[in-house]
Formats: structure tokens, C-alpha cells, sequence
């Protein structure tokens, strides 16, 4: 039975779309050092947080060949707050390169892709952040 995207999710496909914007955004900037290149993730990623609207994403769903419904929902609110992450990481990565602190650019951007990659592999860091903090809210609620 196919999975069924509801207007609390985004189908996968476009979440991995996502993800390999900012690796490849990355990748690039370390290889060109055009650190401008990071803008593109970064505006996608903060159109997604504050507009609800990813410009990546959007473009990409106009490739996807089957229904939205039948593809493997990713949870909304869980994209949210990764992509909340990866914005900062990406912005201090774009700063730090703009103002010449390339170690902290390095360090920025070698988070961000990690978490990135380990995501398309399979494993959510910031989901799994996300969860922790929940059950932290939840227990301390439970003791109040």
C-alpha cells in the first residue's frame, strides 16, 4: 500500500533534491571558493522556514512522474527544524568565508554536509535531535 503524503509532510524525492543542493552547493564552494554559492541553499532553505516555499523543492516537484500521495511522506515540522539548522550552519559557513575566517567556514560547512549526507543515506541527525529534545520537554513536563 502506497504511503500517503498529507499537508503535514513533503515527499521524500524532494527532501533528497534538498539535501543534494547544499552538498553539491558546498562541494562546489570548497572546490571553486566562490563562497556566494552557499546563497543558493540558504535562500531556498530560509523561503522553506519563513514563506513556506523552497524554491529548490518547488522546481523539483515539477520533475516528480507519479501522484505526491504515493511517494514516502517525510514529516513537515521534522524538515522544519532541520532546515532551521542547516540555515544557521550554512550562514555562519557563508559569513566566515565572507569575512575570511576560512576555519570556521570549514567547520560550518563540514557540518552541514555531514548532516546532509548522512541524511540521504538514511540516518536524520536532526530528527534525532529534534526527538531527544521532545522527550527532554516531555519528562520535565511529567515532573512539574
Amino acid at each position: 500500500m502506497p504511503a500517503t503524503v498529507t499537508t503535514g509532510s513533503v515527499p521524500r524525492p524532494l527532501v533528497r533534491v534538498n539535501q543534494w543542493t547544499i552538498i553539491l552547493s558546498i562541494i562546489l564552494t570548497w572546490i571553486t571558493g566562490f563562497y556566494w554559492l552557499l546563497l543558493l541553499p540558504l535562500a531556498a532553505g530560509l523561503g522553506g522556514i519563513f514563506f513556506d516555499f523552497n524554491p529548490v523543492m518547488r522546481i523539483a516537484k515539477n520533475f516528480l512522474r507519479k501522484p505526491l500521495n504515493t511517494y514516502i511522506p517525510e514529516d513537515k515540522s521534522d524538515q522544519k527544524f532541520n532546515q532551521t539548522i542547516a540555515s544557521f550552519c550554512l550562514a555562519g559557513g557563508f559569513f566566515s568565508f565572507m569575512v575570511g575566517w576560512n576555519a570556521a567556514g570549514y567547520v560550518f560547512t563540514i557540518m552541514v554536509v555531514s548532516a546532509a549526507f548522512v541524511a540521504v543515506l538514511g540516518f536524520c541527525i536532526g530528527c534525532f535531535i529534534r526527538f531527544q529534545w521532545k522527550q527532554w520537554q516531555y519528562r520535565r513536563s511529567r515532573q512539574a
